[in-house]
């Protein structure tokens, strides 16, 4: 059961052919059995779920229809609150911290039937693109246990790939979604910035981050987006208006889709086989009938530089909540300023303290305007880039990452390198456009992803273009070998 889609489970379970209880504990045994080997959860909710599971089966018992994601086991990023569970953020400093409240996406999975197995480990405050700064243990590629997962939502990217939850939460800053996604060889989607609430998301960067979903295939990406998607009036970010149902757009049709083709993705520090991969891809697709056009970002070049120092601007600014007062952890000192370095100190990992000073910086009196206003600037040249794009193709494709999983310890000393990982994702991101990530190839024993980019609001699109690769595809949608998690 552990390797069934969300719509097979929902089909199985309206069937009767099975409960959602038999359905729960086939997951938590998969989760059981590989947990020691991947290291994706950081908490469990096994009597949380079971209650819930059995609520499922009482509601189909009754004859009372269920949402398609009623009773279907999933996970969480712990950097969500779910009321009475732990949220860490892979953090000493809220190691013992128990949300108060739910998130609105927490909220809305609730009244879609969420049967949750636990929170999910990630890089710390999400500042990570390996899952290797988790203050608890990295969490491993169960495609190859001595690579990385990616970040920073690593643990929702690996268990899903596992089979130790159907679907999961992630949060996407940089990449946090797609880049794991393609180095765990699952789909997922980083919707338009404010299409989904992030009322209740432990904040990073208040003007990037956005929450979505990691699933074994494009179908469930679209069913999750239909529980977790609209508008929000705790957020006031949130798109207000109708969220279209997602499952409509799945037609495995492109005749007419105009695909751009940005040179700047292609070049140097992209790998020969991820090129070669995307490049056969985008073949295929103008086979069935989509024209390609090639475009440009000159701009995008700058997205790396613009991005390293908004994001921990705003990180500096978030972070600063967390000094041992109000919540957390706090260090026993005599005075109140040897308790606020002590509990940061203690509380913090290196890379959250590199980000934490590189964003106080660039906020400092005479910097910025050298720095933090200038990169809003090149933000917006960014944005007009992509602009100008769109008005000539629907979509674009691009390569996720430039290369397969990287190996432990390749990168974690070399944060410019690490930084790099995210070369392809961040620009998005800037742009506050949606993108999702597909598994495209195998090189070496390990996934490829592809990269769709769309206009403000396009998901529809990027989920039939995704479908239609996907559905002539099906042998990348595979999960990997029960050995090679070990």
């Amino acid at each position: 059961m552990e390797q069934l889609t969300i719509h097979e489970c929902h089909r199985r379970l309206t069937a009767k052919e099975i409960s959602a209880v038999e359905l729960t504990n086939a997951v938590w045994a998969q989760k059981e059995k590989t947990e020691p080997q991947i290291h994706a959860y950081l908490s469990d909710s096994y009597e949380t779920a079971l209650a819930a599971a059995e609520a499922v089966d009482a509601d189909i018992a009754r004859g009372e229809p269920i949402s398609p994601l009623a009773g279907v086991p999933g996970a969480i990023k712990d950097n969500m609150c779910m009321a009475g569970q732990p949220v860490t953020a892979a953090s000493r400093m809220l190691e013992h911290f128990v949300a108060p409240y739910d998130a609105t996406v927490i909220a809305k999975l609730k009244a879609s039937g969420l049967v949750s197995l636990g929170k999910l480990n990630m890089d710390e405050f999400a500042m990570g693109s390996s899952t290797e700064n988790s203050a608890f243990g990295p969490t491993r590629n169960p495609w190859h246990t001595d690579h990385v997962p990616g970040g920073s939502s690593g643990g929702s990217a690996a268990a899903v790939a596992a089979g130790s939850a159907l679907w999961t939460l992630g949060s996407d800053t940089g990449g946090s979604i797609r880049q794991p996604a393609a180095y765990c060889g699952v789909v997922g989607l980083k919707p338009t910035y404010g299409r989904v609430s992030r009322y209740g998301l432990l904040a990073f960067s208040s003007s990037l981050d956005q929450i979505g979903p990691l699933t074994r295939d494009v179908r469930d990406c679209a069913l999750v987006m239909n529980a977790i998607s609209g508008h929000d009036p705790k957020d006031s970010t949130s798109i207000p208006g109708e969220v279209p149902d997602y499952t409509r757009a799945l037609v495995a049709d492109v005749k007419g889709l105009k695909i751009g083709v940005p040179e700047e993705f292609f070049g140097a520090g992209i790998s020969a086989p991820v090129k070669d991969a995307v490049q056969a891809a985008l073949r295929f697709y103008e086979e069935q009938g989509a024209t390609l056009v090639p475009v440009s970002l000159p701009r995008a070049k700058y997205a790396i530089a613009a991005y390293y120092i908004i994001a921990p601007a705003e990180a500096s600014s978030n972070l600063a909540r967390y000094d041992g007062v109000s919540y957390g952890m706090r260090a026993a000192a005599d005075n109140l300023i040897a308790m606020y370095k002590k509990t940061r100190s203690e509380g913090f990992g290196a890379e959250v303290k590199r980000r934490i000073m590189l964003g106080t910086y660039v906020l400092s009196a005479g910097y910025y305007d050298a720095y933090y206003l200038k990169a809003l600037k090149v933000r917006t040249l960014i944005k007009e880039d992509f602009t100008r794009a769109f008005a000539q193709v629907d979509v674009m494709i691009t390569p996720t990452v430039p290369d397969t999983a990287f190996r432990f310890g390749e990168k974690i000393d070399n944060p410019l390198a690490m930084y790099m990982e995210d070369v392809c994702t961040v620009p998005v991101n800037l742009a506050g456009i949606p993108a999702i990530s597909i598994p495209c190839g195998i090189a070496a024993g390990l996934p490829v992803g592809m990269q769709i980019i769309g206009p403000n609001l396009s998901e529809e699109t990027l989920l039939r273009a995704a479908y239609t690769f996907e559905t002539a595809h099906p042998e990348y949608t595979r999960m990997p070998s029960q050995e090679a998690m070990g």
